[in-house]
């Protein structure tokens, strides 16, 4: 299948070799160049833009950071909106606002294009190894289209109906739970250190007792080893999730206290200067407000 591939970062890159390595034909941008030539590498063509990387293609995804990338990327000038033609399939797996979801999705239907909404589970390595989890959404037919390249970049597909922005949706409210797990962990751990516990003691008894997860007992990991780097998800870009859930639920009437918390503990992190750390930093915040070296 011919495919084009917008944004290049720790999960774009991934993916982007994942889908070549099962054998599709690829186009890729970067607004970054040196990261799209490494994909020249195993056979991808360079786009000089995102409109360049849809020319031609039967699919293209996009994966970046936030809503103000996806709309230069996809709206803008040389946005891939003006070379992907009629019938072409956009396929976002950014995690976006549902507003903006809804945008996309009316924007494309305006073009006579086709748009489908599927952000993954998963971190940098989760990409790398193929075991991200995929949410879906969109008509039917566009979801069946795109299955097999959905399907090569990860373990599962979970498909949420006819409505694009119902997996944005389900993605806010899978990162709402992640930052939840996070800041709970990380305020577990400040109590036993507080109270004299070795955080690779406890960190065993998490491992034996209550990880059931993989996604849990990473974060414990790096939490109970201070490893906040390098970034696999930039505490900031927590925060711009953590944003968007709550725009979400204020949409829906639906009070999120723990959202706010969160939030609100996700800022202070941002306003010290560590918005570029790992957002599992929370558990290094949690420490400090016990007064302990958050390290």
């Amino acid at each position: 299948m011919k495919v084009g591939f917008v944004g290049l970062g720790n999960m774009g890159q991934p993916m982007a070799r994942n889908l070549r390595a099962a054998g599709h034909e690829l186009a890729v941008y970067n607004r970054t160049r040196e990261k799209a030539e490494a994909l020249r590498q195993q056979g991808a063509r360079v786009a000089d833009s995102p409109a360049d990387a849809a020319r031609g293609a039967e699919v293209v995804f996009s994966m970046l950071s936030d809503d103000a990338a996806v709309e230069a990327a996809v709206l803008g000038g040389s946005g891939l909106l003006a070379g992907l033609e009629k019938g072409a399939l956009h396929v976002s797996s950014s995690t976006l606002s549902v507003a903006l979801s809804e945008r996309l999705a009316e924007a494309h239907a305006k073009a006579g294009q086709r748009y489908v909404a599927a952000p993954v589970f998963g971190r940098p390595e989760a990409a790398e190894a193929k075991q991200l989890w995929v949410v879906a959404a969109g008509a039917k037919a566009d979801v069946e289209r795109c299955r097999p390249l959905l399907e090569a970049l990860g373990r599962g597909l979970s498909v949420l109906g006819e409505r694009a922005s119902a997996a944005n949706v389900v993605k806010l409210s899978g990162n709402f739970l992640i930052a939840s797990m996070i800041e709970a962990l990380g305020e577990a751990f400040a109590l036993a250190r507080k109270s004299g516990v070795e955080p690779q003691v406890f960190l065993e008894l998490f491992q034996s007792v209550f990880a059931r997860s993989p996604i849990f007992e990473r974060y414990a990991v790096l939490i109970a080893n201070a490893q906040y780097e390098p970034a696999g998800f930039k505490l900031r870009l927590g925060l711009k999730d953590l944003r968007l859930v709550l725009e979400a639920a204020g949409a829906a009437e639906v009070p999120m206290p723990l959202a706010s918390l969160l939030r609100d503990h996700s800022l202070g992190g941002v306003a010290q200067g560590r918005g570029d750390l790992d957002w599992s930093a929370l558990g290094a915040l949690a420490a400090e407000r016990a007064g302990l070296d958050g390290k």
